[in-house]
Formats: C-alpha cells, sequence, structure tokens
C-alpha cells in the first residue's frame, strides 16, 4: 500500500561506498564490511528527527515507531532490501497453490519472544486478529488486504504451520505479510479481548513491557532526547559461522530534529549513522566537510519514487467554476510535463544530484519499470500548441493565457512548507509554467494540513507532494491504481470508474494480480503504465540520488535504498573495538 509523510516504504539497490570528499561513485555493487569476521559487541549511536508515537505498529505508521518495530519485532517473512525479494524469516518455508488462493507457511521451532515465552502459530493468528479488529482501529488494516474489503483468512493447523487463504487468486502471494510484525498473544491478548488494545504499548508503557521476537529490546526512552535499545538474548537468529546475532550489544536512537545539529555530531564523532537516507543538502555539506576518517559517504543510486504533481480529478469538484472546462482535460496535464525543463528541475530541486524521471516507476525498480516510459521533451512551444487545442491561447497578447471567456489560465498549487526539495520543485514548476502564459499560485502548507486536504475535504486544484510507494511490487500497491483505492489520489474511492482510461487500469490490475505467470504480470503491468503515461493523472519530473552516511567504525553494513539504508538489517550490524 502507499503511504504518506514519512510512512514506511521498502526499497533497494546495490551500493557503492565512497569516502566523504571523494567525487562521484562507482557502480560495482559493494557493502560496507570488515576485512575480518565482524566482532561481538559494542555499541552504535545513531538519531532520528521525532519521538515515536507508540510502541505499536498496529496503532501508529510515523517512522520512529516503525524503525522502533524493526529494532524489536519480527515478521513471518522479510523483503531483502538488497535484491528486492522475498525471503524466509520466522516462517523457515512455504507452500503456494497452484491456483495461487492458499499458502502454507511452516514456522521455526525453538524460536521465544523476548521475555523467553515460545513463539506459536497462536501468535500469529492473535496478530491477524489485532488487525483486522474494528475496536483496535488499526493502521494495517488496508495493507493486509489482497484487495477492498479481501481479508485474508488465517488457520493454524498446528503450533508451527499456518495456513492462509486469500479470497481471490494473488500472485504476490507471501510478499504481503512483509507489512505484518507479529505480536504476542501473552502480552496483548488480554487488551484485544477487553477492547483496550488501541491504548496498548503506548509511549508511556514501561519498557521492559514491551515484548518481541527482534534482535533488541527497548530499556530507556526518554521522550525528546533518546531511545536505547540493547541485545535480545533470546534473538532466534545466527550467523552464517553460528555466532548469535545481533553483533552489537547497545544501540541507541538519539532525538536530534535539527538536521544540522545531527550533521555537526556526525562529523565530530558522536553519531555513527544516518537513519534516514541524507537530503541534497546534508550530502553537500558533508561532501564540502572535506576528507575525514570518521565518516563514509553511500550513494545508493537513484531513488525507486519521485515527488509527484498532480490536479484534483474528482468530478464535480470545480463544479460552477469557470475552469471546469479545461482545469481537468488531459491536455492541461500533457502540456504542463512538456513545459518544464527536467533536467534544468533536476539541478536546481535536487542541487544536480539527481536525474529526469517520467513515470510512476524509476529505473531502480528493477523488475517492474517499463523500458517504453515514453521520455517527454522539454518543448514549451509544443505545450502551447496542445493547449491551444483546448482553446487556451493568449488572447490578449500579455504572455497570459486564457480560455474563450477570457479566464486566465490560473490554479494553485500545494506542498509542504519546511522541506526544501518539495519548496524549491514548486518554484521550478510555477517559474516554468508562467514562461507558457499559466499562473500559479503556490500555497506552503503544513505537511498534516496537505494530506488532510487530499485524503479529507479533496478541495484543492493541484498538489506536489512525496506518496511513497511501500512495495516495488504493483499488486501490494492497488490501493493506488485501482479506481476504488483508498490512495488513488487524483480521485479518491471511486464508487465505479470515473473514466474509461481508469476501468481499463481496473481491469489490467485484475488480471495482473491473478496471474501465475511473471512474464504475464509483467506485459500486463508494462500495458497498466502506457494507460498511465498517455493520460498523466500524475507527473514526475526528477528523481533523486539517495545517500546515508556511516561512520568508519561501523562494519558489516549492507547499504540499501529505503527509509532506512542502514539500520534495515541491524542485527548483522558490528563496530569495530
Amino acid at each position: 500500500m502507499t503511504r504518506h509523510a514519512g510512512i514506511v516504504t521498502r526499497f533497494s539497490a546495490l551500493v557503492a561506498a565512497i569516502a566523504l570528499g571523494a567525487c562521484g561513485g562507482s557502480s560495482t555493487p559493494a557493502a560496507v564490511a570488515p576485512a575480518t569476521a565482524p566482532a561481538r559487541g559494542g555499541e552504535l549511536v545513531t538519531a532520528l528527527r521525532t519521538d515515536p508515537r507508540s510502541f505499536n505498529r498496529l496503532k501508529a505508521q510515523d517512522s520512529t515507531t516503525d524503525l522502533l518495530t524493526i529494532l524489536t519485532q519480527a515478521k513471518l517473512v522479510r523483503i531483502n532490501n538488497t535484491t528486492q525479494e522475498v525471503e524466509p524469516w520466522l516462517a523457515e518455508s512455504w507452500t503456494t497453490s497452484d491456483d495461487r488462493r492458499r499458502v502454507t507457511l511452516k514456522l521455526r521451532e525453538h524460536v521465544a519472544f523476548s521475555d523467553g515465552e515460545p513463539f506459536t502459530a497462536d501468535d500469529v493468528l492473535f496478530t491477524f486478529e489485532a488487525v483486522y479488529d474494528k475496536r483496535a482501529d488499526t493502521v494495517l488494516a488496508d495493507s493486509m488486504q489482497t484487495a477492498a474489503g479481501q481479508r485474508l483468512t488465517v488457520t493454524a493447523p498446528d503450533a508451527h504451520t499456518v495456513e492462509i487463504a486469500f479470497a481471490t487468486p494473488f500472485a504476490p502471494g507471501v510478499r504481503l505479510l512483509d507489512n505484518l510484525p507479529i505480536l504476542p498473544r501473552h502480552k496483548l491478548g488480554a487488551a484485544l479481548k477487553d477492547g483496550s488494545f488501541a491504548r496498548a504499548w503506548s509511549v508511556s508503557t514501561p519498557p521492559s513491557d514491551v515484548v518481541g521476537l527482534g534482535p533488541f529490546v527497548l530499556t530507556q526512552y526518554v521522550p525528546g532526547q533518546r531511545l536505547v535499545f540493547a541485545r535480545n538474548p533470546h534473538y532466534w537468529r545466527k550467523a552464517a559461522d553460528g555466532t548469535p546475532l545481533p553483533y552489537l550489544d547497545k544501540l541507541t536512537v538519539e532525538i536530534i530534529p535539527d538536521q544540522n545539529a545531527e550533521l555537526l555530531r556526525l562529523q565530530a564523532g558522536q553519531l555513527d549513522a544516518t537513519v534516514r537516507p541524507l537530503g541534497p543538502e546534508a550530502y553537500a555539506t558533508l561532501r564540502r566537510a572535506g576528507d575525514t576518517s570518521r565518516v563514509k559517504l553511500l550513494d545508493l543510486g537513484l531513488g525507486l519514487e519521485a515527488d509527484a504533481f498532480w490536479i484534483n480529478l474528482k468530478p464535480g469538484a470545480f463544479a460552477g467554476d469557470p475552469r471546469a472546462a479545461w482545469l481537468q482535460r488531459d491536455e492541461l496535464r500533457r502540456a504542463i510535463s512538456m513545459a518544464v525543463d527536467r533536467k534544468a528541475f533536476a539541478d536546481t530541486v535536487f542541487l544536480g544530484a539527481a536525474e529526469p524521471v517520467y513515470g510512476p516507476f524509476t529505473p531502480s525498480n528493477r523488475k517492474w519499470y517499463w523500458e517504453g516510459t515514453p521520455k517527454v521533451p522539454y518543448d514549451p512551444a509544443g505545450a502551447k500548441a496542445i493547449l491551444a487545442t483546448i482553446g487556451l491561447v493568449d488572447r490578449k497578447g500579455r504572455g497570459v493565457l486564457e480560455d474563450a471567456k477570457g479566464t486566465p489560465v490560473r490554479f494553485t498549487l500545494l506542498t509542504q512548507k519546511g522541506r526544501a526539495p518539495l519548496e524549491r520543485g514548486a518554484t521550478v514548476i510555477r517559474d516554468d509554467l508562467k514562461k507558457i502564459g499559466i499562473t500559479v499560485d503556490l500555497a506552503m502548507l503544513d505537511g498534516n494540513t496537505v494530506i488532510s486536504t487530499v485524503m479529507g475535504s479533496q478541495k484543492y486544484d493541484a498538489v506536489y507532494f512525496n506518496p511513497l510507494w511501500s512495495d516495488t511490487d504493483p499488486a501490494l500497491t492497488q490501493d493506488v491504481w485501482l479506481s476504488a483505492g483508498t490512495s488513488h489520489f487524483w480521485n479518491l474511492e471511486q464508487k465505479t470508474p470515473a473514466t474509461p482510461w481508469e476501468r481499463q487500469i481496473d481491469e489490467l490490475m485484475a488480471k495482473q494480480v491473478a496471474s501465475p505467470d511473471e512474464a504475464e504480470r509483467k506485459r500486463l503491468f508494462d500495458e497498466v503504465q502506457r494507460v498511465f503515461a498517455e493520460h498523466v493523472p500524475i507527473v514526475y519530473f526528477a528523481v533523486p540520488h539517495v545517500y546515508a552516511a556511516i561512520s568508519a567504525r561501523v562494519a558489516n553494513a549492507t547499504p540499501a535504498l529505503g527509509l532506512y539504508p542502514i539500520l534495515w538489517a541491524p542485527d548483522t550490524l558490528a563496530v569495530v573495538h
């Protein structure tokens, strides 16, 4: 599913590490690893901007709660961010029925929660009960559906076997399970039964009460200052040589709201890694700092998602508005796509650390990117010619386009204030469109207001924002592609498709999700992207490079694209003693 404003993404690419101050990056895949086997023990210190909203991932979707979950909980399967493929986790193996409607998972035996209580299939059943419970009102309920209203049916023939049935054939199968951390019935079962699960494991909960199957346990939380984690003594994973994981004794996440303060502490050796990817300003700052043996910059390659521009296409959104005749026309969006200089956009918005992009998936999504994505040229004259076909021309020779009734071609563009790439991007869009006679008024709002406007009132002209993909597989982002989807941004949750082309995408996605043939799934989704490119409900301009930074004392890291380039695989991290 797609989520907003800092919510989880899970993506990957092979990376190259470059020393701070070095020029460029290597295309050769590399891991940041020690010359010898990782040593057990030691502490790693990193930082995030905000406090967690909860200790319970089923109740909160902010990035700090999500990171806490990665550190303290585990899932049945995990998407390996360096390969973008599913790998066994709490489930050591699984089989899938020929019709893609049933999966049988074999759970690992002799696995215990951090308090020593055994993990069984009953905990899996409990977690699914919790995620679907209406009283619990969990944030993961939608992401654990194969389509709108199609929940999974979960049964347990024995203590170490789980069977999952899908309402209809579902090609991604167990990949969906990467969304769900498995929680302990013995700790939270009573809360679900008495209706208090929605308040369970709040940030006021004593850390010792937070039990999980992950590599670490939460030992301390000081609001506004830090979260401290220690090795889970009952953690089930071992290294290839049999060494118990995790390697680290302790991991501390400092709460540092200001990016500049974080960078100073990183340079001073007081932090070991950035949790989130570096923005272009931070990357430039670290590079300007010059060579140091303390910090390494990691170029993870192009990201898997780009910031997005779209116009409100909800039918009736502009009823009574003189712009209604043309504001929702495909031609307007095509002209906007042609009128923005993508190369200049990449250089200006992302300080040169980006490349032009033309569709919803970038080349870093190795499996699902469509090689045939049309490369829209920068052509202001062509954009004006397209607009003229729907009656939008400069009628008075003042450099301003008007329709036949004299209504200026003008709209308001919402974006999030305080996020430099979004602010700069909106400004470039405004300035480039002015050159072809379109007036854009910018409205800089806080992120939550942008989200509530788009997802709530839906009263807006246009938006430039950063909705993020939660998976590289399109079958797991159907809430964007389907007309009835809760994240079909330009026109949410349609009862019936508003346009023939949206109906066509619905039909293609239904086939794509059900097909057992991967080549056929790819062909079908290429066709989805072709229809998308023809009608451009969302316009994309540039995708940035993604960077992370780590201390030279960090060993055995496997950096990858995503919200947590270093900490997506925390149990194998080590430090040089």
